[in-house]
């Protein structure tokens, strides 16, 4: 595995190894929609002492490149598709129902269990749009990139995936705001047992649309464009 240098990218270190991702996250570096900044200037954007981060990342515990790293376009996106989008699909309907279900039989007691309400709504505005247009018209045409391909085409399409990247720090804002909402998804001391699985299945979908946008931003689109631009 390459060594951790300052000028090494979020995005990198956790394509490298995504067990990394705790440690990003516990100094509060953002290696999915910031995926592209090399550590130096996220640290130092963050206040954060670059040479414990360095400490912490090289002290963690290490694991093999992941399999889908070394996938194919076709292969990476169908592999997103089948884990990420599936996920998203199934879990988004449920965790509406349940926040609804909390909100009603707490929100006397927790007036910001509507800000998560609004939130998880915008939330699901903003990401199932994003996800039907990858499944439909660009995901489709990832097996069919070429270089010589004619220039306008490949002006639309790099287009449409810069529009897809754009997309996502929308989503990552109210992952963030959901975060701080529930200070940090920890159930209060009245909750019950559905409070505490609406605040883990919140945390779950965190995590999830994190490392869902790292594949992507960092290493399925910029493999797109990098065909398109030769």
């Amino acid at each position: 595995m390459p060594s951790i240098t300052p000028e090494t990218t979020l995005g990198d270190l956790v394509t490298e190894d995504p067990a990394r991702t705790r440690i990003l996250e516990s100094f509060g570096l953002d290696y999915c929609c910031g995926g592209n900044r090399p550590l130096a200037a996220a640290a130092a954007a963050e206040g954060v002492s670059l040479a414990e981060v360095i400490a912490a990342l090289e002290s963690g515990p290490a694991s093999s490149p992941p399999e889908w790293s070394s996938m194919d376009i076709p292969g990476l996106a169908g592999h997103i598709e089948s884990t990420h989008h599936a996920f998203a699909w199934s879990e988004y309907p449920r965790m509406t129902a349940l926040i609804d279900k909390v909100a009603g039989v707490h929100g006397a007691n927790h007036p910001e269990l509507a800000r998560v309400r609004q939130d998880f709504a915008e939330l699901r505005e903003d990401v199932e749009p994003h996800l039907r247009r990858e499944e439909i018209d660009l995901f489709p045409v990832f097996g069919d990139l070429d270089p010589e391909m004619d220039v306008a085409v490949k002006d639309r399409l790099i287009l449409q995936v810069e529009a897809m990247i754009a997309e996502h720090d929308r989503a990552g804002e109210l992952l963030a705001d959901l975060r701080e909402i529930t200070g940090g998804f920890t159930p209060p001391e009245d909750a019950c047992a559905s409070y505490t699985a609406m605040l883990a299945g919140l945390e779950e979908i965190e995590t999830d649309l994190h490392m869902h946008v790292h594949k992507e931003n960092n290493v399925l689109f910029p493999r797109v464009i990098a065909v398109l631009d030769d």
